[in-house]
């Protein structure tokens, strides 16, 4: 399928602005927010996927890093309370910065490697594959965030889970305890993105508007 650079670009614009507003209608529902960032999202990030599918991989990861700075904007109040003193996220300026440059430049710019697969495989696992990636990719991210800058939150978190938190400080320590906190914490909402966001992939991926692009 032929597609002018205009038309590229308007289809991408499309698709941000899709994929912003379902970010936005869920941070509306409460219940599905994580308690310090992060948050189910009913498959959000299925239209940055479908870009990269589209266009590749390059084009994919700029879309990526245009949707990090919209979350960031979004998100705005989460990211400001990093260099707030006043605030129970306040952190100093290089951490605040490393937060930032890990949990919203990467992990948003990597689901543009959603389009991998375009030219390996055919269009249904192409594209519930590359959600597969790109999605883990950003999950990746989160914990390697988690658990260098908000590891000391964990005796608290598994301290209110009753029995299943005893038994996680009594095994875990340490770095350990940081790591198997970030993995938990975030895979509380990543997990289940990953699995709903590929199975609305394997549905959609059957509409002919999603096929491989090649720009003029």
């Amino acid at each position: 399928m032929k597609k002018t650079k205009t038309q590229r670009l308007i289809l991408t614009a499309m698709m941000l602005a899709v994929a912003t507003v379902i970010a936005l209608l869920c941070q509306a529902i409460p219940f599905i927010n994580a308690a310090f960032g992060g948050g189910f999202t009913v498959a959000s990030m299925l239209p940055i996927v479908i870009i990269a599918y589209m266009f590749g991989t390059k084009w994919g990861l700029f879309c990526g890093l245009v949707y990090a700075v919209l979350q960031m904007l979004m998100g705005y109040s989460t990211v400001s309370a990093f260099f707030m003193p006043s605030s129970d996220s306040y952190m100093v300026f290089g951490h605040a910065i490393l937060v930032i440059l890990i949990d919203y430049i990467i992990a948003y710019t990597l689901l543009g490697t959603g389009g991998i697969f375009r030219h390996r495989l055919s269009k249904t696992p192409a594209l519930c594959l590359g959600c597969v990636v790109a999605l883990s990719l950003r999950y990746l991210a989160h914990v390697i965030s988690g658990t260098i800058f908000f590891g000391t939150w964990a005796e608290w978190f598994f301290s209110e889970m009753g029995s299943f938190g005893e038994s996680i400080l009594g095994t875990f320590s340490g770095t350990s305890l940081s790591l198997v906190y970030s993995l938990f914490y975030n895979g509380m909402y990543m997990i289940p993105e990953i699995i709903v966001t590929t199975i609305v992939a394997a549905v959609i991926a059957h509409l002919p508007q999603i096929a491989i692009c090649e720009v003029e």
